[in-house]
């Protein structure tokens, strides 16, 4: 399996290995999932839940979209 190697700074560093640890995954696994999630081109696990799902403001209002356009028929 091919190694992908990179350099970032101390701190982002320890809050990725802390994060890994949070969820049980070794480092490497924890970022091999990273990139898979941005390469995939699916929606992350839970994103509608999460972001769509967790609108926290005001309720959303719908304006009124006025009366439907007459076409000719083709």
């Amino acid at each position: 399996m091919p190694q992908l190697h990179l350099y970032v700074s101390e701190d982002v560093a320890e809050a990725t290995r802390a994060r890994a640890r949070s969820r049980g995954q070794s480092l490497s696994g924890f970022l091999a999932g990273l990139v898979r999630s941005q390469i995939a081109g699916e929606w992350p696990k839970d994103f509608f839940a999460k972001v769509v799902g967790g609108w926290k403001g005001r309720p959303l209002r719908r304006p009124m979209q006025g009366r439907f356009e007459k076409r000719e028929r083709l």
